[in-house]
């Protein structure tokens, strides 16, 4: 497992590698950009996709890739937009869908989303968000769709969710959850449904919160 960049009196431009046999971390190669507040997502191919982020309050559209092969960060195609806040999520036919987000002076939060093509190294648009949102979650679900739940818009916590459709390019209502929460944690279940846990709204929360894909609604569960 690579770590990458996070903020330490400025972001980070590091990264460490985890062996889980050793159970210890070491150094590899350092990003091309300090960033933090970024995504990292393993692509089909064993490499790292890190998007977007910021660096000193300043949203960044730029990616790059980690090669396990090399221990080396390399540059790749950039968003059309900055954006950090926003999940990226691996779509099944390998590639991956970047959502939402917000700017780095939190003035802006973001309805747009971007596909990134491994193939070709580069992002295009895809249909926007019903809901601009950022510091929520994009769970893969076992039909291919991508689960958007909660998050915040220009520090307005959210209880809405959607659906992003990869075939059509396409973003639809579902939901709504019982309890409004940003940064959350989201978890597919081995029987499909999707669990929300903790998050926070006026302060941190002790609730979870259930999806179920076949009939689109949520439960409130125990705490």
């Amino acid at each position: 497992m690579v770590v990458v960049g996070g903020q330490e009196n400025g972001s980070l431009a590091t990264a460490e590698l985890y062996d889980p046999q050793s159970e210890t971390f070491h150094v590899t190669g350092s990003m091309m950009t300090p960033r933090d507040h970024q995504t990292a997502t393993l692509l089909s191919d064993g490499r790292v996709l890190v998007v977007g982020g910021e660096n000193n309050a300043k949203e960044l559209a730029t990616a790059e890739l980690y090669d396990p092969a090399t221990g080396l960060f390399g540059a790749t195609g950039s968003m059309a937009t900055g954006r950090n806040g926003h999940t990226a999520s691996l779509l099944a036919d390998g590639r991956v869908l970047v959502a939402g987000g917000g700017k780095a002076s939190f003035a802006s939060t973001q309805a747009t989303a971007e596909i990134y093509d491994p193939a070709t190294g580069t992002f295009s648009p895809t249909g926007s968000m019903t809901t601009a949102r950022e510091n929520h979650t994009a769970t893969l679900l076992t039909d291919g769709l991508v689960l958007i739940a909660g998050g915040e818009n220009d520090a307005v916590d959210l209880a809405t969710a959607e659906l992003f459709d990869p075939t059509t390019g396409t973003f639809r209502a579902t939901g709504p959850l019982p309890i409004a929460s940003d940064s959350q944690t989201a978890t597919l279940l081995a029987d499909g449904r999707v669990l929300l846990a903790g998050g926070r709204a006026a302060s941190s929360l002790p609730t979870a919160q259930l999806f179920d894909p076949t009939a689109g609604t949520f439960k409130a569960i125990g705490s």
